[in-house]
């Protein structure tokens, strides 16, 4: 079976063809500037050369999709014989809310309720929305699967989701920790468990995802206990742009002082604040390093932004070790992790006497293919760096729905 994966934006489709059979990804792309000036679509099948197309019209995502399904039947650029060969098509979802348990088919029904899941990703659910319906007029009779960035963590018990509000409140508004980047720590997880060569049901495994977004997530079992974001994705470690945790009574304070409204202030919350707040403006890595070295104010700063990231991580890493009792492993994902393995360093600095040692000679800051193991010789809990694979999972997900 062949499986297309997409992901919707406000103005931006991506997407990727896989074939179940071997997982092996026959081609990828990303149609971008939907609806506005200059659109194009970059697209690549298999050891083809990049094609770039900026010379059609993209007004909705409809259009971006008919693009894409011509470029994977074209004779020169394509990998199909027909749009037939599509066995299935993963959506990829935000928020799940309570209205969905697991990844569900696409009917009338579930469209219906995906609106309800509006309100709490606001940012990302009605863009997804638009793509599913978009794809339905273009594919019809091709089975179609919603897969949700939170599902994952809705195997959290009670009091580890639970917010110390009024229950009533909760009931009626659906106030609760719901978490991200689920399909990310549910695949590296399972990759840590199948390189450690042990079934993931015996296993503890606290997982961090560092990028631009960041998430921690404490798996028993290979089950979501406990994650770092919570009712959004603004919760939990400082990260590029987002505060991350933060006294609730100190967003009114800075409200009033600033004069803003609520939009406003959760717009500096998500946009102005973490690494980038703390730095003076800047929130990428490369960025924050380059200017440690350059030294002066602005090295301060940075250097305050990268300890107050490596400190947060570290916070909930040892949170994890208490809930999990037991940790095998540590896996990082996520470009930080990746590209910059001096902030595991810090990350996991002191942390010995819990058996955690990391071997800073393979912790280079290269990008790991498959696994790289950074464990030191005398450490107790296996520390791995593995690349996230999101549409790997979409893709396996909607296998699993459409052939049940």
């Amino acid at each position: 079976m062949k499986i297309l994966v997409l992901n919707a934006g406000s103005s931006s489709l991506k997407y990727q063809l896989i074939d179940m059979e071997n997982e092996k990804v026959l081609a990828k792309g990303n149609c971008d500037r939907i609806g506005i000036e200059n659109p194009f679509c970059k697209h690549k099948c298999g050891d083809k050369e990049q094609v770039v197309i900026d010379d059609r019209e993209i007004k909705n995502h409809k259009d971006a999709i008919k693009i894409i399904l011509e470029l994977l039947v074209d004779k020169e650029q394509g990998c199909l014989n027909s749009m037939d060969e599509i066995g299935a098509v993963g959506h990829r979802v935000v928020a799940s809310g309570e209205y969905f348990k697991e990844p569900t088919l696409v009917t009338d029904e579930s469209l219906e309720r995906l609106k309800l899941t509006f309100e709490l990703g606001p940012l990302h659910n009605p863009h997804a929305y638009t793509g599913v319906v978009a794809c339905r007029e273009v594919m019809p009779n091709t089975p179609m699967v919603l897969v949700f960035d939170t599902s994952f963590h809705l195997t959290m018990p009670e009091e580890a989701y639970m917010y110390n509000i009024k229950y009533e409140d909760y009931k009626d508004f659906h106030v609760r920790r719901y978490g991200a980047h689920g399909t990310s720590h549910k695949y590296v997880s399972g990759a840590a468990a199948e390189y450690l060569g042990k079934d993931i049901k015996d296993l503890n495994i606290i997982t961090c995802h560092l990028g631009n977004g960041s998430s921690i997530s404490a798996v028993k079992g290979g089950k979501c206990v406990d994650t770092s974001m919570g009712f959004t994705p603004l919760a939990g470690v400082c990260m590029g742009t987002r505060s991350g945790d933060i006294d609730a009574s100190a967003v009114e304070f800075l409200a009033k002082k600033k004069n803003m409204d609520i939009y406003e202030i959760t717009y500096y919350l998500n946009h102005d604040c973490g690494l980038k707040g703390l730095s003076g403006g800047y929130s990428d890595f490369r960025d924050l390093t380059a200017n440690v070295k350059e030294g002066g104010e602005k090295g301060k700063r940075a250097e305050l932004a990268l300890k107050k990231f490596a400190y947060d991580c570290k916070k909930y890493v040892g949170a994890y070790m208490a809930v999990l009792g037991r940790v095998d492993a540590i896996v990082f994902t996520a470009g930080i992790s990746e590209w910059n393995g001096f902030i595991i360093n810090d990350i996991l600095e002191g942390l010995d006497v819990y058996g955690i040692e990391v071997d800073k000679a393979k912790n280079t800051d290269s990008c790991p293919v498959p696994v790289k193991d950074i464990t030191g010789a005398n450490g107790k809990v296996k520390l791995l760096v593995i690349p996230t694979n999101e549409e790997l999972v979409i893709a396996r997900e909607t296998k699993d729905v459409v052939t049940k």
